[in-house]
């Protein structure tokens, strides 16, 4: 199945780690939307594989980055924005992103806002951040499909 990015809906709880569903919150307006994930991986070439190397997948991080316009009054928009002059724990919330499929990844998040305000006069304010997993996420499988008839 293939789809268009703008089906992805990612959500930030607005009360930070304490957030619970009533709390999270799309935080509108974001333009782009990237999904990083960074494997560590170990290799050792052991004297039995006659020269050929192993590998094990040993930890794994990922990241989100979001471009957007800064939204005013917007609960997710602000509660992003805010963490731009925040610092340790103030900066951590829980995150989610729903996929089309019907997939779900939850996971506790520092925000990291790169841009804020600012540009040309004619244009409209910027908001860039960063969401880093702080980690491991929850991913959810989409539910099967109802059998035909059921």
């Amino acid at each position: 199945m293939v789809h268009p990015v703008y089906k992805l809906k990612f959500k930030v709880g607005t009360k930070g780690l304490s957030s619970e569903e009533a709390d999270m919150a799309i935080v509108k307006n974001m333009e782009t939307f990237e999904i990083s994930v960074d494997g560590n991986v170990e290799d050792w070439t052991p004297m039995e594989t006659d020269g050929w190397a192993r590998n094990l997948m040993t930890g794994k991080s990922f990241s989100i980055s979001l471009k957007g316009k800064r939204d005013v009054g917007d609960p997710g928009n602000d509660f992003v924005a805010a963490a731009a002059w925040k610092d340790g724990l103030d900066c951590s919330t829980k995150a989610e992103i729903e996929f089309p499929d019907g997939s779900k990844l939850a996971f506790d998040a520092v925000l990291d806002v790169k841009t804020i305000e600012g540009a040309d006069s004619t244009n409209v304010a910027p908001l860039e951040f960063d969401m880093l997993g702080d980690g491991k996420p929850v991913y959810t499988p989409k539910t099967a499909d109802p059998a035909p008839g059921a």
